[in-house]
């Protein structure tokens, strides 16, 4: 568990610089051998691209790193489940395992049994998924929350100075 600790600390601190750029707070790393070969975090509003995951980015960089798609070798630590895109893309990355911290209700993809299943079909493999609980869970979550927190009140706060605004 000591080197998952490593690697999800690294992603975590990849999330930590989505939140400090306005993005949603997701990091992503790609290890093989030991060694961090790609690195990634949410930058879908600061390149305005739909496709910016951090698991994206950090699948990008490892592969350009190793001058292959072909990550087999190779572990994917990301702070959040990913999407159904993202799990596209380790799927045809042939990512060996997915180590998340913590789950996504909303747009997870690996805890939805009907895609996972079809993905595993269409690909015919089965990469190794570990849910990270305890302390990376919680650190993980949080964060999530925190920003979407922040969001809620800064709206909150808009239109308060629209109505303000308009009843002038």
């Amino acid at each position: 568990m000591v080197e998952h600790e490593k690697y999800m600390q690294a992603a975590f601190d990849e999330a930590q610089k989505a939140f400090a750029n306005d993005e949603v707070p997701i990091g992503a790393v790609v290890v093989r051998n030991g060694e961090i070969i790609g690195r990634g975090f949410n930058k879908i509003e600061l390149l305005q691209d739909p496709t910016a995951h951090a698991e994206i980015i950090a699948i990008r960089e490892a592969a350009t790193t190793i001058g292959t798609w072909i990550l087999d070798e190779c572990d994917l630590y990301v702070s959040v489940e990913p999407c159904i895109m993202c799990l596209g893309a380790v799927f045809q990355s042939r990512i060996k395992s997915i180590i998340y911290g913590t789950g996504n209700s909303r747009f997870g993809a690996i805890t939805d049994k009907n895609y996972i299943e079809l993905a595993k079909t269409a690909y015919m493999r089965e990469p190794q998924i570990i849910s990270i609980g305890g302390e990376y869970e919680e650190k993980c979550r949080d964060l999530l929350q925190t920003f979407f927190r922040q969001i809620r009140i800064k709206n909150k706060s808009e239109k308060n100075e629209i109505v303000k605004f308009a009843e002038e």
